[in-house]
Order: structure tokens, then C-alpha cells, then sequence
């Protein structure tokens, strides 16, 4: 696997003419194996900006650079065989098993119309099963598993594509608190360039390199999660009151957070 540089430029999205702008010009850079994590309250713009990264959405204005190159100057296939995304919404397809969801990574990669596995697409393959412990379930269903067990095979599917940048939607979603730990130390050992949004702070905080935090589709912290999750920014992005304690245990920073007190009524 190879990580990859990239560059956001005055990024901004809205559906049509005369829509609203779901996402105002965003900018950052991510050196090559960086992780970055995408936070900010519903509707502040996180799947809009992941699904520009990923291609599914025309920028409006700016762009989007991986190792230099726009990607909208490459073809879908070459962009494919750099950028591997994780989404939300899994696939209705059932029938298929886990061995053959895994193998659909390798399309990208395959000449013409070449359906069966090659060796190296076999060992490939393999490698995502071990990585993400599926190699018991490889006969099995999709339609027959958890919502945790399909995200696990999304993710291996993903990895079977040899991405340099991997984009994850909320890659914790489904998981219990094993597999949601399992799924955030790959990230953190993966040799690639990582885009995630999160929903936990704290999780986010703890596995990201740098945060970008998103309110109302406007960027309103890029850098350190120390720097970007401070008091005040977590407090008015998400309309809470948020204090930084530290663990006695790690002595670690841990965010924590409650409604603001109102008032008795006049």
C-alpha cells in the first residue's frame, strides 16, 4: 500500500442553480499517510465534502489533488484504483457472499472483461479477510450478518481495492465497543492517507492526526485535535457547553458535555 498527498483548494458544493450551498470553499493540505478526521454537528457538511473526495459530487468551485493530480482530470477507473471510500449506506445485494463482496475491490484492477481472480488478486483478497478477522464468514450471506459484521467487509472490500487514500463515513457505526476499538487501530496501522468522519470527539481526538470541524457547511477549525477541539469551538459548533477534563487513569484529555442551562421561563 502507498499513502497519498492530498490537496483541498476552495472546495464548495450545492446541489443546482440557485440552491443553497451545503458546502461553503473549504481548503486543507494532508501530507501522504496522515489521518484526518471530519467533525461537526448533523448537517454541517461532513458526507457532502467526503463524497467530493470520493468523486461522487462535481465541485461547484475548487478541487481536489491526490499526489497532484486533479481528480477529475483522471479517468473513473484510475480514480478508483486510488480512492476507496466506507459508507454509511451498505449494499442491498444479499445474495452475494462475504468472499465475493471482498473480491468486487479488485474490479478496478482487472482488464476487460477478466472475471476470475489472478493469484496476486487471491492473495490481495486474503489479506483484507485476515485484517479484518473474515476469514470464518467468508462463505456467508451478506443479508445473513450484523450490521457490524457488513461494515467489517466493506472495509475489506475497500482495502482490496490497494487505495493510496481510504475514506471512511462514520466507520464506527454498528460497531460494539471491541470491534469499534479493532476498527480504530487499523486505521491508525493502515499505510495510507485516511479521511474519516466521526461523531465521537473524544474517539476522533484519539485516532486523527488533524481535525477539520464543520458547522452550517462552513470550515471553522483545521489543525492539531487539540487545537481544533478546544472548549470554545466544540461549545459553538455544536451549541453545548464543553469542558476538557483529564483522566486520572491515562491522564489523558477527555471532552465532556451538557446542555446549557436555561433559565425559568418569564
Amino acid at each position: 500500500m502507498t499513502a497519498a498527498r492530498l490537496s483541498v483548494q476552495d472546495l464548495s458544493w450545492s446541489p443546482g442553480h440557485g440552491t443553497a450551498t451545503l458546502l461553503q470553499p473549504t481548503g486543507f493540505e494532508l501530507a501522504a499517510g496522515r489521518v484526518l478526521g471530519i467533525v461537526g454537528p448533523n448537517g454541517a457538511g461532513k458526507t457532502t465534502l467526503l463524497r467530493l473526495l470520493y468523486r461522487y459530487y462535481r465541485p461547484t468551485t475548487g478541487s481536489v489533488h491526490i499526489d497532484g493530480e486533479d481528480i477529475w482530470g483522471l479517468s473513473a477507473r484510475t480514480t478508483a484504483q486510488r480512492v476507496a471510500a466506507v459508507l454509511q449506506e451498505q449494499p442491498s445485494d444479499f445474495a452475494l457472499t462475504v468472499g465475493e463482496i471482498v473480491a468486487l475491490g479488485r474490479t478496478p484492477h482487472r482488464r476487460g472483461f477478466a472475471g476470475n481472480a489472478g493469484a496476486r488478486d487471491t492473495h490481495i483478497i486474503n489479506e483484507a479477510l485476515d485484517l479484518l478477522d473474515l476469514h470464518g464468514l467468508a462463505g456467508r450471506h451478506l443479508g445473513t450478518l450484523s450490521g457490524g459484521e457488513r461494515q467489517r467487509v466493506m472495509v475489506a472490500r475497500a482495502l482490496t481495492q490497494e487505495p493510496r487514500l481510504l475514506i471512511l463515513d462514520e466507520p464506527t457505526n454498528h460497531l460494539d465497543i471491541r470491534h469499534q476499538l479493532e476498527v480504530l487501530d487499523l486505521i491508525r496501522s493502515l499505510p495510507l492517507t485516511i479521511v474519516t468522519s466521526l461523531h465521537d470527539l473524544n474517539l476522533a481526538a484519539g485516532v486523527c492526526d488533524a481535525i477539520l470541524l464543520l458547522q452550517s457547511g462552513h470550515p471553522i477549525g483545521f489543525g492539531p485535535p487539540s487545537e481544533v477541539l478546544s472548549e470554545t469551538a466544540v461549545a459553538q459548533a455544536f451549541q453545548v457547553v464543553a469542558r476538557r477534563e483529564q483522566l486520572s487513569q491515562s491522564n489523558g484529555d477527555h471532552l465532556t458535555f451538557h446542555l446549557p442551562h436555561k433559565g425559568p421561563s418569564s
